[in-house]
């Protein structure tokens, strides 16, 4: 396998973490005056959105990238806000949806892509590579969020 494979098996481990939350978890919070459950996966769906829609696809369409660095904060506080009108099923549904998009668009694209370096709409630098890299940690960080506010067994049993 090469390196976009191994790293494509990787961000493809968060849509299996979301199907393995237990319905009794969603609502749990990873702390006092912090997201609950429900938000972080809504927070990862919409971010997963805003890159294929900014930066993959266009990548894959040999389009400029329209991605921005945006204020963090509020791209976050908006997500978390959409995502309270999303049902659970809905949720999953839709990170699976761009998850799996993401993955067949970086898939589909010619390797040179995958390395090469491209400019986004402020002007620096980005690459897929790099991007799957970033993501992949991001998961993995809200992974162990949710792991540790959460029973393994709970994980387990789903």
């Amino acid at each position: 396998m090469t390196l976009k494979d191994d790293l494509l098996v990787e961000f493809e481990e968060w849509s299996g973490f979301v199907d393995r939350i237990a319905p009794q978890d969603w609502n749990v919070s990873l702390g006092e005056g912090k997201w609950t459950i429900h938000d972080v996966v809504c927070h990862i769906y919409l971010w997963d959105k805003y890159f294929l829609e900014e930066a993959i696809k266009p990548i894959s369409e040999g389009q400029p990238l329209t991605l921005r660095h945006l204020d963090y904060n509020e791209f976050n506080r908006k997500a978390v806000e959409a995502g309270r009108k999303l049902t659970k099923p809905e949720l999953i549904e839709l990170t699976r949806q761009f998850r799996s998009s993401i993955v067949t668009e970086i898939r589909d694209q010619e390797p040179s892509k995958f390395t090469e370096e491209y400019v986004d709409a402020d002007g620096n630098k980005f690459s897929v590579e790099s991007y799957l890299k970033d993501f992949i940690w991001h998961d993995r960080h809200h992974m162990k969020q949710i792991e540790d506010r959460i029973s393994k067994s709970s994980l387990d049993q789903h």
